[in-house]
């Protein structure tokens, strides 16, 4: 499996929580084309949001980025990844519980597989996090986009509770923490 696709764009699949926060940051990053929102995983083919949320599918919320490594490197957007969730926690975001929301890279390549662990190498040494990374670091499965409604979330629904109280600080600090990397308008 190779992580440049044909038209020299690379995929970076990732899984942090929820599936809407991580959608909505990176939909802000400059150099990413596209960003959907689906699961991965799992044992079972074509899972539904509902089969996904019982924890028993074994897969996980994931985001697929679709970027042009010229303008981002693959390690600037797991920089930013790990900055905008908690990969210290296991099997949750804040008040999301459950294995459908574990910290998770699905790796497209051994290239990606290296990076995403001396990423963590990195973060750890750095002592970043006052716990340890719980983030796996797996070979990509297929990968099942999620149903209609969950693609681009905030924005078709900011006023949305849920959206305003945890997707709105994580925007907040990624704008703050990466300024240089932000789209010059959505």
């Amino acid at each position: 499996m190779t992580d440049i696709t044909d038209n020299g764009k690379d995929v970076a699949t990732l899984g942090g929580g929820c599936f809407w926060c991580i959608e909505a940051v990176f939909q802000h990053v400059q150099g990413v084309v596209t960003v959907e929102s689906g699961y991965m995983g799992g044992q079972h083919p074509n899972p539904s949001y509902e089969a996904v949320c019982t924890g028993m599918s074994g897969h996980a919320e994931v985001v697929q980025v679709t970027f042009d490594p010229t303008v981002i490197a693959y390690r600037e957007v797991l920089e930013i990844f790990f900055a905008v969730h908690d990969p210290t926690t296991l099997n949750r975001q804040g008040n999301d519980t459950g294995t459908q929301y574990r910290s998770v890279i699905f790796h497209h390549s051994p290239e990606q597989a290296a990076t995403a662990k001396d990423a963590i190498a990195t973060l750890t040494a750095d002592q970043v996090f006052p716990s340890p990374i719980v983030t796996e670091v797996s070979p990509a499965q297929p990968f099942y986009p999620a149903e209609a409604y969950h693609q681009d979330y905030f924005i078709r629904n900011p006023a949305q509770p849920y959206c305003a109280y945890l997707i709105v600080p994580k925007l907040a600090k990624f704008r703050q923490q990466f300024t240089s990397k932000l789209k010059p308008t959505l």
